[in-house]
């Protein structure tokens, strides 16, 4: 889900490029993310620019509460504040506290054989929540979009999605509740998902998309049209072989921010189909080796830990690219302290260290000075080794026979939680328990801009 036009911070549906007079904005969309602060994106002006709510004290109490009944923890990723910002979890907490259904819903742009550390984010947290709340997973895999923006041919996309399967796999999926899609190979059998893509389309106006996503009129018009194709798996009538034609079925998708633009779309979209909004969760970015201005890459080898480098390479790329908060010299280091908020290897602590108690003891001597770069890093080194070397004892158990299971497009034994209903019975003129939002409207030229405010 990467790869295009650089376009500047959009706030909704049918928004244009906006300019902070003041500084220099930070670059947030699908395919770029570029800060000029040493700290990285300003995440709390993201909110209020895409009209998010900031995932608060109460909603992690009521996570707090939800893991503790199925005797788990909430996540390190949730608890540390890394997934930030959503959109409608309220609800999606809600139905889970009142026994109601939902799935869940992410995905990844295989552009590369090789996936780094920041591609887990998803994965990880994905699999959570699938854990906690015990519902499906279905996952896209937008080859179809890598040969649009890459110079890739389909044969190659389509390997590439086979490949990336593999580390979806090993993230712990559960087999029976998780459905892994190639668009290539997906979208041609099922005529459910093609029709939902045709229903979304016909709703999104050219004006609206080049708003939302910077197209120009030398883009290609495939394009154009792909928004709707990441649309179309937010609703669960894209899924028969699961959900049984249901239209009912709400979804929450853990994404970076960056992936929030496709979601606004179809969340406008939604109402006017008579479906659920999806709900989001939207995590901040996994900062590349050399500072948190931007995020990792997949094209650039020195950006980021991949999840086949060696342990050797693992050491050397810490060692020597990780960008460091602390002082030139060891005297003023000890006397000064390092600067944690822009310190990469503490920063990955934060993501892969699972001690709260450690990594505070950690942050606390880093910033006192009592504990040096290099002695950091070798904290980060370790985990980061014993991570990766488990994620690839993973990966080489997932076999063709295994991909495939994970593809099946036959009935899953969960479809059965979700019996068909009655015929007509789905056609409400308003989708009941589907939560308000609150919407301001602008006029900047000729366009109007919606920006939820919920």
């Amino acid at each position: 889900m990467s790869g295009g036009p650089t376009v500047q911070i959009t706030d909704s549906m049918d928004t244009v490029n906006e300019v902070n007079d003041e500084n220099v904005e930070d670059i947030v969309d699908p395919w770029t993310v570029q800060s000029s602060n040493a700290k990285g994106v300003d995440y709390d002006k993201l909110i209020k620019r895409f009209g998010s709510s900031k995932i608060d004290e109460s909603l992690l109490n009521r996570f707090e509460k939800i893991a503790a009944s199925r005797g788990q923890k909430v996540h390190p990723f949730i608890k540390r504040g890394l997934f930030f910002s959503h959109r409608d979890l309220d609800h999606i907490l809600s139905l889970h506290e009142q026994g109601k259904h939902f799935y869940l819903y992410t995905g990844r742009g295989p552009s590369s054989a090789a996936m780094h550390m920041g591609h887990l984010i998803p994965f990880m947290t994905t699999r959570y929540l699938q854990k906690l709340f015990d519902v499906p997973v279905v996952i896209q895999l937008t080859d179809d979009e890598k040969f649009l923006w890459k110079d890739l041919q389909l044969e190659e996309c389509f390997g590439l999605s086979r490949e990336n399967t593999k580390d979806i796999i090993a993230c712990g999926f559960d087999p029976e509740k998780t459905f892994i899609f190639s668009d290539l190979s997906y979208i041609g059998s099922c005529k459910e998902f093609y029709w939902n893509m045709k229903r979304i389309e016909k709703l999104v106006t050219f004006n609206q998309v080049k708003g939302i996503f910077g197209f120009g009129d030398s883009d290609c018009i495939g394009k154009i049209s792909f928004p709707a194709i990441q649309a179309a798996p937010s609703f669960s009538s894209s899924f028969p072989h699961i959900f049984n034609g249901r239209t009912d079925i709400p979804c929450l998708i853990p994404c970076a921010i960056d992936q929030d633009p496709y979601f606004r779309m179809t969340r406008d979209v939604a109402p006017r189909l008579h479906l659920s909004k999806p709900a989001l969760m939207h995590s901040v970015f996994f900062p590349a080796l050399q500072g948190a201005q931007t995020k990792m890459s997949a094209s650039d080898p020195t950006s980021s830990v991949f999840l086949t480098d060696t342990l050797a390479q693992i050491k050397k790329k810490i060692n020597k690219y990780a960008f460091s908060g602390g002082r030139d010299t060891i005297e003023e280091h000890r006397k000064y302290g390092g600067d944690c908020e822009v310190d990469v290897s503490f920063q990955y602590l934060q993501f892969f260290l699972d001690d709260d108690d450690e990594l505070e003891q950690i942050r606390k001597d880093y910033s006192s000075g009592a504990l040096l770069t290099g002695e950091l890093k070798q904290k980060l080194i370790k985990i980061l080794q014993e991570l990766v070397g488990h994620h690839q004892a993973e990966r080489a158990k997932v076999t063709e026979e295994v991909i495939n299971y994970f593809w099946r497009t036959d009935k899953y034994a969960c479809s059965e939680k979700y019996p068909p209903l009655p015929k007509g019975s789905d056609k409400k003129k308003k989708k009941k328990g589907t939560p308000k939002t609150k919407e301001a409207t602008d006029e900047i030229g000729n366009l109007k801009v919606t920006r939820e405010t919920t």
